[in-house]
């Protein structure tokens, strides 16, 4: 009953689904950026032989590469947990309360703790470098060169910060944003209750204001065009970047989340459907991966693709 407790205060309160059965949709991000230049540009594979699932805490959603290794937030037990490219645990570090989002680079994980309102800095070692106060509901983070972008859910802003934690800037948006991409240049950012995404400057300027489909949630960037996925649309539409002009409206699974890209593949979480669609470029599905229960986040790195199943409390590796 403990399990189930938790299972509906993260529904209600954490991400957004209306559907019971669902455990997570995030970023989120998760959302978290784009894989480092040394990830692979086509995938492992795409036979369903080939599928390996590894147990990856308790509750996983977020998931990051820094170069090397894997970072997994767990929301129900306040941690963060670091594998190598076989799955293999490294270790497991204490964060704030209820972290979801996550993203690395060569030398930090930045991590949003959601019901603290606080995001953690670790080195990439574990170490802990700073806990830094941001607005309400942090949910989705992006490291940007020697910038860190947090989208805050329940203040409708984002907050920049410096490299060393401090608030550069605090910026209005759309309602409830949970998801970062950057275009090289701007910062988007998805607004799940305004079906909307924002296009800011990196000063933190609002360039534009896109409508979308419903309940937008996570955003990639292909090197031409923004991605977006929209939860209860089953869609993920592509954007001119210039101008947020959707070029096209691709139907994929239900519950369309996290969102990555890997070489010319678009990948599209699909957490109602419990799978992966893979898109060409120019929004062709070309294949549908199964993977655990209530996936929610997914990463690129040279060993293959990573999926978190927040529902099954896993990690899918194809």
């Amino acid at each position: 009953m403990k399990r189930n407790s938790q299972t509906k205060y993260f529904l209600l309160s954490t991400l957004f689904f209306a559907i019971a059965v669902l455990l997570a949709p995030v970023v989120t991000s998760a959302q978290t950026p784009d894989a480092p230049a040394t990830a692979k540009t086509t995938p492992a594979s795409y036979d369903s032989s080939a599928a390996t699932e590894i147990a990856a805490g308790d509750g996983p959603t977020g998931i990051a590469f820094d170069g090397v290794s894997i970072w997994v937030t767990n929301q129900f037990s306040n941690s963060v947990i670091k594998m190598d490219n076989n799955g293999a645990v490294l270790g497991r570090y204490a964060v704030g309360k209820n972290p979801t989002g996550v993203a690395a680079d060569a030398t930090s994980v930045w991590v949003t703790n959601n019901a603290d309102n606080t995001v953690t800095k670790l080195s990439t070692n574990g170490v802990l470098l700073g806990t830094f106060a941001v607005g309400d509901g942090p949910q989705a983070v992006l490291i940007t060169g020697k910038y860190i972008w947090v989208a805050n859910e329940r203040s409708h802003s984002i907050t920049k910060l410096s490299s060393a934690g401090a608030v550069i800037g605090t910026f209005k948006v759309g309602q409830r944003p949970v998801g970062l991409a950057t275009d090289g240049s701007n910062i988007w950012v998805a607004n799940n209750k305004s079906n909307s995404v924002t296009k800011l400057s990196a000063a933190g300027a609002v360039v534009g204001n896109y409508s979308v489909g419903d309940d937008p949630f996570g955003l990639a960037f292909d090197g031409t065009n923004i991605w977006v996925t929209n939860f209860f649309s089953r869609l993920v539409m592509k954007l001119n970047p210039s101008d947020g002009t959707v070029v096209a409206r691709v139907p994929v699974g239900d519950g369309a989340a996290g969102i990555a890209i890997n070489g010319n593949n678009i990948l599209v979480v699909n957490n109602g459907s419990n799978s992966v669609s893979v898109l060409g470029k120019d929004g062709t599905v070309v294949n549908t991966l199964k993977v655990g229960i209530s996936p929610y986040g997914v990463v690129v790195t040279p060993s293959g693709v990573w999926v978190t199943n927040s529902g099954s409390d896993s990690i899918s590796r194809r």
